[in-house]
């Protein structure tokens, strides 16, 4: 089972438009406006590969009374780090994780690349500070790995592993 979408309230919505037609390369593909407290809500859904379900939608509450300093970093408004809460796609391959990282790049983004060994990362943040990614896995999930999944669930003492993964920061501008 996949999910139908993923709502997010946002401060700037010709922003959050731009970001996620532009750098993300999403579609829009429907607007609903709902009557909220004196005002209204825009309830903006864009697809992320299938027009029938996998959607972000964003929620525009610039017109609605009460709205206008709304909190919208779902990580460090909660004071967590930028990388707590994100939001992850997929890319279809290495070659499109690259492809990816160097069309933000071209659009002037500093982009952070993680190699986690079971899958591949590139990260930047949204108009609103929120973290995302586009990732690509590299191994196939295991029996193994669905067991040690549910130890490492239960855990309270475990030895921890402190090596960094491989990673490195693309800024804009430079190159490749």
């Amino acid at each position: 089972m996949g999910y139908s979408h993923i709502a997010i309230a946002v401060k700037d919505m010709e922003a959050t438009h731009r970001f996620y037609t532009e750098a993300m390369g999403f579609k829009l593909v429907k607007a609903v406006l709902v009557p909220k407290d004196g005002g209204f809500a825009r309830h903006v859904f864009y697809s992320t590969g299938s027009d029938l379900d996998q959607l972000i939608a964003f929620w525009d509450l610039s017109q609605v009374p009460g709205c206008e300093d709304i909190r919208t970093n779902i990580s460090l408004d909660l004071g967590h780090d930028a990388y707590t809460n994100h939001i992850a796609f997929s890319a279809e391959s290495i070659e499109d994780l690259d492809a990816k990282r160097q069309h933000w790049n071209d659009l002037g983004y500093d982009v952070l690349q993680i190699d986690h060994g079971w899958v591949q990362s590139i990260y930047i943040a949204d108009p609103d500070g929120i973290t995302v990614e586009f990732a690509v896995m590299t191994e196939t999930f295991t029996d193994e790995d669905a067991a040690e999944a549910l130890e490492l669930l239960r855990v309270m003492d475990p030895e921890l592993d402190e090596t960094t993964p491989p990673m490195r920061m693309h800024r804009a501008g430079s190159e490749a």
